[in-house]
């Protein structure tokens, strides 16, 4: 991974935190939340980041910060498919 790479990867780590202390304590995020808030550029260049965002979701899981969730139910983030939310650890 390039100096870049990292550097974008933490940035979405960064972002996810910072979206999800915007809200209500029970509320959650879709990875292109974040991706969208990290992008920096005005077309739809935010989706190069879909999956780095849910790479910077499944490493705060594993720091016990967040967790991920679909149809509102804790996931294991390995096994997760389709489409996932982001909240805050419980």
């Amino acid at each position: 991974m390039t100096d870049i790479e990292r550097a974008t990867e933490r940035r979405l780590e960064r972002t996810i935190l910072d979206l999800l202390a915007s809200r209500a304590p029970t509320a959650s995020i879709c990875p292109s939340d974040a991706a969208r808030a990290a992008y920096e550029g005005d077309d739809d260049g935010w989706r190069a980041l879909m999956e780095p965002a849910r790479r910077a979701a499944r490493r705060l899981v594993a720091a016990g910060e967040v967790e991920i969730t679909q149809a509102g139910s804790p996931v294991e983030p390995t096994t997760a498919r389709g489409p996932i939310r982001i909240r805050r650890a419980r």
